[in-house]
């Protein structure tokens, strides 16, 4: 069979060039768009700063609140001192909704900035590195030295500001994610989206950022032989010995006795019923395979139907930038299923599904196929043991 469709097998080439680093793929299937390599991205993302006791973040240009377990935007605002109904305006929301825990709300206007009082290290928006005299913290610390113990803690936060993307119709956090080159894991860990990575119309969401210090490499592997001593191999000038070894015969084990059959019963063996179905007929063409093939490629006529792998709930539908559709089901126990090179679709974001419902055409393609996914959470897990 020829694979000769340029488009999409040089996508899945980027994919294999892009999956053959150490680090595993990130979650948004951008190797079916631009193929661009985001390992490094993975592997320097920074952790989001530390809120002070009130949940604030502050930057030179804006500041942003954390919520707590529980609260509302009005508890939000009423712990800054500020309006209620103006900051849920300004975040697309109702002053009454119960927010996630770690949830970011964007602050309207600036508010006192974070200091010791506050619970802050230090007085004062998080500054670029550049902005930082060495000198002087380096002084400070000289100075304290003989009267307490220098704690990192206490040294100011320092880092890029982030960019603050407000939330369009239709986008999601996948798109988002591809809009700036980042993992979506990470995206959701930055703004705490909850486990179905919803996000509404109007939400600010911060984009995370590198990590001041990139995280080292593994060393790159040695040649083989370098490092290992070779064996010394046995002399041919010693001979061997005379005699040779008793061998023991082995004892013969008696074979167990075969237990009558029960012929008043028929005895069924018992069937393993698989908890998904595979959603497109077809042969399997390229396997899972972790960090280099999330998910597995099935191909199928083009036109036929893609079916839900299992009962759940459309939790997201985008495209990447090659237009390609990508459909996202939750299912119970905390399971994703992913499907793309998929058209025509049935379903939309909060539709809920049916086991083997149709949801869409395979796309065309030479070959034509469907990429099928399985996520526990972010982490993708090998499909097969699901459908067998």
């Amino acid at each position: 069979m020829a694979l000769s469709n340029p488009k999409i097998w040089l996508a899945g080439s980027a994919l294999l060039a892009l999956t053959a680093c150490d680090e595993p793929f990130d979650f948004d299937l951008r190797s079916y768009g631009n193929g661009f390599d985001t390992s490094d991205a993975v592997r320097n993302i920074a952790s989001r700063p530390r809120a002070d006791n009130r949940g604030v973040i502050s930057y030179p240009g804006y500041q942003v609140a954390v919520a707590q377990r529980g609260d509302t935007v009005t508890d939000v605002a009423n712990r800054l001192g500020i309006d209620a109904g103006g900051l849920a305006r300004y975040n697309a929301i109702a002053p009454d909704v119960t927010l996630r825990r770690g949830e970011i709300i964007a602050l309207p206007s600036r508010v006192a900035e974070p200091s010791p009082a506050t619970g802050a290290a230090t007085t004062g928006p998080i500054q670029p590195p550049s902005q930082v005299d060495v000198t002087e913290l380096a002084s400070s610390a000289i100075d304290r030295a003989d009267t307490q113990t220098v704690n990192a803690a206490n040294l100011p936060q320092t880092g890029r500001e982030p960019i603050r993307h407000q939330v369009e119709r239709g986008e999601t956090a996948y798109s988002v994610a591809r809009l700036y080159n980042v993992p979506v894991r990470n995206l959701a860990e930055w703004n705490s989206l909850g486990a179905d990575l919803n996000v509404r119309e109007g939400q600010f969401l911060l984009i995370p950022v590198a990590a001041e210090t990139p995280i080292a490499r593994a060393t790159d592997p040695t040649a083989p032989g370098v490092g290992t001593s070779t064996p010394t191999p046995p002399s041919a000038a010693t001979a061997l010995p005379d005699e040779a070894p008793e061998i023991t015969a082995p004892t013969a084990t008696p074979e167990p006795e075969t237990p009558s059959p029960n012929l008043g019963e028929t005895q069924t063996a018992p069937t393993r019923q698989a908890q998904m179905i595979q959603p497109a007929s077809g042969n399997i063409i390229r396997a899972y395979s972790k960090g280099r093939n999330e998910g597995i490629d099935i191909g199928a006529s083009t036109g036929s139907n893609v079916r839900a792998a299992d009962a759940g709930t459309v939790a997201a539908v985008t495209k990447d930038t090659n237009g390609v559709t990508i459909v996202v089901i939750k299912h119970t126990g905390d399971l994703l299923t992913v499907y793309t090179n998929v058209e025509d679709l049935t379903v939309a974001r909060g539709s809920s599904v049916s086991r083997g419902q149709t949801i869409g055409k395979v796309r065309a393609g030479d070959p034509s196929f469907v990429h099928f996914e399985v996520r526990r959470g972010l982490e993708s897990v090998d499909p097969q043991p699901f459908l067998n």
